[in-house]
């Protein structure tokens, strides 16, 4: 069960945005970083800000940082560490490794060592981050004024099997579903291949692998994920 507590490794500019982001929005954060002056630049705003070189396995696990919900590395000037970091947070079981990754090259070697979630800070806003990072359910996500967002939803369990016009999405939270990615068994028995239906009808029935595109306030896609995940 998740308890919304984070370890953000790196508190530089980029890693402080996520962990006041995570902060404001009630999470515990543990901030990390090898730089003192980091630390105490954080310290009064976040749970707990410790000194600490990252790259070490046993100060990680003195901390136990495998208790934490999600690690998000998020050193922006050193990719050797930030490769060993990932390594120990991978063996260390972590429910969730985010890292920070800069260009193409950095994405494919995070990815050839097991890093599934990876940041580019030049596409991904802190708030955003502190999102995904709180609603594990939530894929892409677009920001809009007023509190409106546009979020890709995995469907929740308890949708799964039903069809659109007994979940309600309108009537009952308030969303506007836009449209629904499925995937299809790939051709000839190739990979499988991901695709829009396009505009869904009230009989279209929710798949357990669909993904949920809709339209509405950041409060009703929290309420809509917390009634039924």
């Amino acid at each position: 069960m998740s308890t919304n507590r984070y370890a953000v490794i790196g508190v530089g500019k980029y890693g402080t945005r996520i962990a006041l982001e995570l902060a404001e929005r009630g999470a515990e954060v543990v901030a990390m970083d090898c730089a003192a002056e980091h630390v105490e630049a954080i310290a009064d705003e976040v749970a707990l800000a410790i000194t600490l070189d990252g790259t070490d396995i046993k100060a990680l696990k003195a901390q136990k940082i495998e208790d934490m919900d999600a690690v998000v590395v998020a050193i922006g000037d050193d990719f050797e560490s930030t490769v060993l970091i990932a390594l120990h947070l991978l063996d260390l079981n972590i429910a969730r490794v985010i890292v920070r990754a800069s260009g193409e090259h950095q994405v494919r070697i995070l990815k050839g060592i097991g890093v599934v979630e990876i940041l580019t800070p030049e596409s991904e806003f802190a708030s955003i981050v502190a999102e995904r990072l709180m609603n594990p359910s939530l894929g892409g996500f677009l920001e809009l004024p007023d509190d409106y967002e546009i979020a890709e939803i995995k469907a929740p369990l308890k949708c799964a099997g039903r069809p659109l016009g007994d979940i309600d999405l309108s009537s009952r939270y308030n969303l506007r579903l836009i449209t629904i990615r499925r995937t299809y068994p790939g051709k000839d028995g190739g990979p499988s291949e991901e695709h829009l239906i396009g505009i869904p009808k009230v009989d279209t029935v929710v798949e357990a692998t669909d993904v949920l595109v809709v339209f509405g306030t950041d409060l009703n896609v929290n309420r809509f994920l917390e009634v039924n995940t």
